[in-house]
């Protein structure tokens, strides 16, 4: 029996593509224009297809480099950007292509992994982050649980106090929250050491 990495995603993932909105894209790239130098690579942490995220950061001439778990988003995230570095790896595990970024995004994800596993990308996000790099994240405020609609499985946020002393402590601060038009909060942060 082989393990699923992708937790379930990989299961749903024509499904997924096919009712993924446009939902936070233009937050993000407001946020990527607003604090990353032009042309700067962004690694895309569970990059699914790579639509509407990394669509809309590639559009304004980012560099993007996707990682997921599922092999079927992210052969499609290939069709759609061939360019465009890719793997399909678990994020929590991921060498992060072994290089930095000037910023780094994950949308729709962090929620998904369980609460230790969380923790650890946190940190690992830090590591891959230059001195001064961005992260932007999206997850609730509060502290909750919920069963994911598509793959059924348990959905943790850890709750904006928990978040912001596990960015502390991997060397991250939390600059603010952000909310798109879906009402969905976004955590930015920044590397301070």
């Amino acid at each position: 029996m082989t393990t699923d990495h992708s937790a379930g995603w990989d299961a749903v993932a024509e499904r997924f593509m096919a009712i993924r909105s446009t939902v936070g894209a233009e937050l993000v790239r407001s946020w990527a224009k607003s604090n990353l130098p032009a042309s700067a690579a962004i690694l895309d942490i569970g990059c699914g297809s790579g639509v509407p995220i990394a669509r809309a950061l590639v559009e304004d001439g980012y560099s993007v480099w996707g990682i997921d778990a599922s092999p079927s988003l992210i052969a499609a995230y290939r069709r759609h950007f061939p360019d465009m570095p890719a793997a399909c790896e678990p994020a929590q595990r991921s060498a992060f292509f072994d290089r930095t970024f000037v910023g780094a995004v994950s949308i729709g994800l962090v929620f998904l992994l369980a609460p230790s596993d969380q923790q650890q990308l946190l940190g690992n996000v830090a590591s891959v982050l230059e001195p001064g790099g961005r992260f932007l994240f999206s997850a609730p405020r509060e502290m909750c649980e919920w069963k994911d609609t598509l793959t059924g499985r348990t959905s943790t946020s850890l709750g904006a106090d928990a978040y912001a002393g596990h960015l502390a402590a991997a060397g991250l601060d939390l600059m603010r929250c952000h909310s798109d038009e879906g009402g969905n909060n976004y955590y930015e942060a920044v590397k301070t050491i």
